[in-house]
């Protein structure tokens, strides 16, 4: 069982910048795949940023260039430093970590921290 805890949200003004922080506990970081996930009132919550157990990136079109995900497997922790933020990127923010094992998924949620750009 892993316990994940999101940290670093806020509001901040259109060209700002914030860092998310994710806390696991329970079960080592190392073997999972790591993502940041965002969901607004009404719409279904879309993949951001993810980092794979082996290190390797990616995120969706409209962060690229402005998020940066990263890990730290020594401390269990998980990172999504924003930057040049705009009013679209107002959400609600989740870490997610996941893995396979042979037959068996394992999927794990934070609880979510509030992310508001203001114009």
């Amino acid at each position: 069982q892993v316990q994940l805890v999101e940290s670093g949200g806020g509001l901040v003004q259109t060209g700002g910048s914030l860092r998310l922080s994710c806390a696991a506990s329970g079960q080592s970081f190392s073997p999972y795949d790591m993502g940041w996930y965002r969901q607004v009132p009404g719409k279904q919550r879309e993949l951001v940023a993810a980092v794979t157990s082996g290190g390797s990136t990616n995120y969706v079109d409209s962060v690229k260039g402005r998020f940066t995900i990263s890990r730290d497997n020594a401390k269990n922790t998980a990172t999504l430093q924003m930057n040049s933020l705009t009013p679209e990127d107002t959400a609600v923010y989740y870490c997610n970590l996941n893995r396979r094992s042979g037959a068996n998924i394992y999927n794990y949620w934070g609880q979510g921290t509030q992310v508001t750009v203001s114009s």
